[in-house]
């Protein structure tokens, strides 16, 4: 129990448990983490991101309740910690989503009071929704008074956040990390994470867990299920230093992990963090007995019901798959 009561919701944002996973991969010599994300009051990682690109500019008088509108696109998390936050400041909200967007972050949008806009045709040049999102934020706004654009995918801020996710990981670890798997879409976790283990000396190795079909790492960008796991364009936060290796999940392995990861754990989890699960069986094998091995969880499984979890949707795009998950 905290000594005294949170100065507001967003004061529990950050200082999410790192859990030990037992059971996970039997037999594996090494000890495995989850830093489960969903415990943050906007149910995922991004919440950290969104509080640290606004609560600034709020404070400084940049955006002004009444006034300023914010606008952002997003698959859906960031929006939520978005959301969440003019709310609570009585900002005007607008969140450019698309058609991956799950029903439940739509809904959860629309509970904040967000004013939503769904695009819904893909960009012809990639066949994904990301640069469509974006062009339509450009022209919102170009078209609103007292626009903010916090651009997730460029603003400096974002990752700064997640040095400090990388510090409470280590903390936690009193300093022995010495694998860390994290998926990237923006790569705001993934560069914040890896400048906070140079700039402290960390010997750890970073894993950067990319989707097979997402163009960060230099792969043709393709159609995908899963959102917030990779991305059809490389975001300008990417910093090719930041990763010491790379694997490449594909959407398949995402349900897989994470039905596994509930059989096996009981953490219901979202596909990204399935990724970093499927990420550590492939790379199991480079890694010596006796680490600490630590996966980032970006958020939890109740918001992908109606996909990842249901069996008629992992039909309907994979076929009869379930043994994949019970080996």
């Amino acid at each position: 129990m905290p000594e005294k009561p949170y100065s507001g919701i967003l004061s529990t944002i950050g200082n999410t448990p790192l859990v030990h996973m037992e059971n996970l991969l039997p037999g594996f010599g090494s000890k495995v983490y989850a830093k489960v994300e969903r415990f943050n009051p906007g149910g995922s990682i991004k919440d950290r991101s969104a509080l640290r690109m606004l609560v600034d500019a709020v404070r400084s008088g940049e955006l002004v309740p009444g006034e300023s509108v914010v606008v952002e696109s997003s698959s859906g998390n960031l929006a939520v910690g978005l959301a969440q936050i003019c709310r609570y400041f009585g900002l005007r909200f607008i969140c450019v989503v698309d058609g991956k967007t799950t029903g439940q972050n739509l809904a959860i949008l629309h509970a904040f009071g967000a004013e939503v806009e769904v695009v819904t045709e893909r960009d012809t040049a990639t066949g994904e929704y990301l640069p469509a999102r974006l062009r339509r934020v450009r022209e919102l706004v170009a078209s609103t008074a007292r626009a903010f654009w916090p651009n997730q995918y460029a603003n400096p801020l974002n990752p700064r956040a997640h040095e400090v996710t990388m510090r409470e990981i280590a903390q936690s670890l009193e300093g022995r990390v010495d694998y860390l798997f994290a998926s990237v879409s923006t790569f705001g976790t993934l560069k914040g994470c890896a400048d906070h283990i140079r700039d402290e000396g960390l010997d750890t190795t970073v894993v950067a867990v990319d989707a097979l079909g997402s163009a960060i790492f230099g792969l043709e960008s393709t159609a995908r299920l899963i959102p917030g796991h990779g991305a059809s364009v490389v975001p300008p936060l990417m910093d090719p230093q930041a990763a010491d290796a790379v694997v490449h999940i594909s959407d398949l392995e995402c349900v897989a992990a994470c039905r596994r990861l509930v059989a096996r754990e009981a953490i219901l989890a979202g596909g990204s963090s399935g990724a970093t699960v499927a990420a550590l069986r492939k790379y199991a094998e480079h890694i010596p007995d006796g680490s600490n091995c630590v996966l980032i969880f970006p958020d939890g499984g109740d918001r992908y019901l109606d996909t990842i979890y249901s069996d008629d949707w992992v039909r309907r795009n994979f076929g009869e798959v379930s043994h994949l998950w019970k080996d």
